[in-house]
């Protein structure tokens, strides 16, 4: 599972990539050096939250592949439950 530590981090992401299209809406035209300096710190930002959802995505599918194998579980040990008193 993810810890809360990851978590903490992907929030983190968010508010600062909220942040920077804050900053983003205040800039004017002029400011060319703040503007590509506001695009790298939003591709760096971006680039973590994809980080972050490819983590997610890979727990989720963790979480399927155990839901799956749960399931094969007990419908097994039904089964077997089934024929035994039979």
């Amino acid at each position: 599972m993810r810890s809360e530590k990851a978590s903490a981090a992907g929030e983190a992401l968010l508010r600062r990539l909220r942040r920077l299209v804050a900053r983003a809406a205040t800039l004017k035209d002029s400011d060319h050096k703040q503007l590509l300096a506001l695009l790298d710190d939003i591709e760096t930002t971006r680039s973590g939250l994809v980080k972050a959802c490819a983590e997610v995505e890979d727990e989720m599918r963790l979480a399927t592949v155990r839901t799956t194998a749960i399931g094969a579980y007990l419908r097994n040990s039904q089964v077997h439950r089934g024929k035994r008193h039979n």
